[in-house]
């Protein structure tokens, strides 16, 4: 099969199509035809090798796995023993552990979910790891009607899905962007946009019940300003030194959080299909749209990537393999 592999940690200059062997499922397996594959955040970090702390599980000198991808949509075209609830020719997404910027994949079946049925293949694949993040944030946060929910990186693919599923809770919702993306922003069902170019949304002391932070670029003291004196404050970033990444600001949440009136909670996303599965019955019940910024071809990856790492994308890239 055909698939995007690196040999070595770098740039999008590092990504090159090849043929590997087709992947064989095992145990609990299901074996899916890849029709379109998303580009995510995490993806990028580990095609770079960092932050450094990553090699430790994935390669000191290289990666142990050559082939990146994660966010997954297409066809079951085989079952390993043991599988129950998929069959041959079901439609399919999925969020991978590696593997997917390829024209098949092997899934274990509880990380696997049937695709929402309003969306075609592309929109699908939008969904696992971005949808993902942001249902589990919004439920770490116990995001309930009427609170109002701050969403930082309102405009890319965690940010996006935030935004909407915070307004299928009940909240209202302000969203944090640069100031050409703030109509996409309300587009999504933002209720306010704030363009942090020109503003700083920690000004607005004791505004917030929730702040859900992708981004990264303030100090823990001033986003809990901002917060309500019992708030939340949601951190979901890979962002950090090129050593340790997040982890610095992960432990200094974690070791404030006992003393002081504020939840401050670090989300370590999980992959679940009950997850893919609620986030399909939400799109199809139209509170959730996934937004893909631009579909590119699977041999264009590194194309794709140098986009995503530009910032001009709005939602998610998408690549499709056919």
């Amino acid at each position: 099969m055909r698939a995007v592999v690196q040999h070595r940690y770098g740039g999008p200059e590092v990504l090159e199509v090849a043929e590997v062997a087709d992947p064989v499922p095992g145990d609990g397996d299901v074996l899916i035809r890849v029709d379109a594959v998303a580009v995510s955040a995490g993806d990028v970090f580990l095609m770079h090798g960092e932050p450094r702390m990553v090699r430790l599980a994935f390669g000191l000198r290289r990666p142990k796995r050559a082939v990146l991808g994660r966010d997954v949509a297409g066809e079951v075209v085989a079952v390993g023993p043991g599988v129950t609830r998929f069959r041959v020719g079901d439609p399919v997404y999925a969020e991978s552990d590696q593997g997917g910027w390829a024209e098949l994949v092997a899934v274990p079946e509880r990380f696997v979910a049937t695709r929402p049925a309003s969306v075609d293949v592309v929109h699908a694949a939008a969904v696992p790891v971005s949808g993902g993040t942001a249902l589990q944030g919004l439920r770490l946060a116990a995001v309930r009607p009427g609170q109002h929910v701050l969403v930082t990186g309102a405009s890319g693919g965690v940010g996006g899905f935030a935004v909407q599923l915070a307004k299928a809770m009940g909240a209202e919702v302000t969203g944090v962007c640069r100031g050409e993306k703030a109509d996409f922003v309300r587009s999504l069902g933002a209720d306010h946009v704030i363009d942090h170019t020109r503003e700083d949304f920690t000004a607005n002391e004791g505004r917030y019940d929730v702040v859900f932070d992708m981004v990264a670029d303030h100090p823990l003291g001033r986003i809990r300003r901002s917060l309500t004196r019992t708030g939340t404050l949601v951190l979901s970033s890979g962002r950090g030194g090129r050593v340790l990444g997040p982890l610095g600001r992960i432990a200094a949440a974690s070791l404030v959080s006992p003393f002081v009136p504020q939840r401050l909670r670090p989300l370590a996303a999980k992959r679940s299909g009950d997850d893919l599965a609620e986030l399909a019955r939400r799109i199809d019940a139209g509170e959730v749209r996934p937004a893909v910024d631009a579909v590119i071809p699977l041999e264009r990856a590194a194309e794709a990537v140098a986009r995503f790492e530009a910032g001009d994308v709005r939602g998610k890239l998408v690549l499709a393999t056919g």
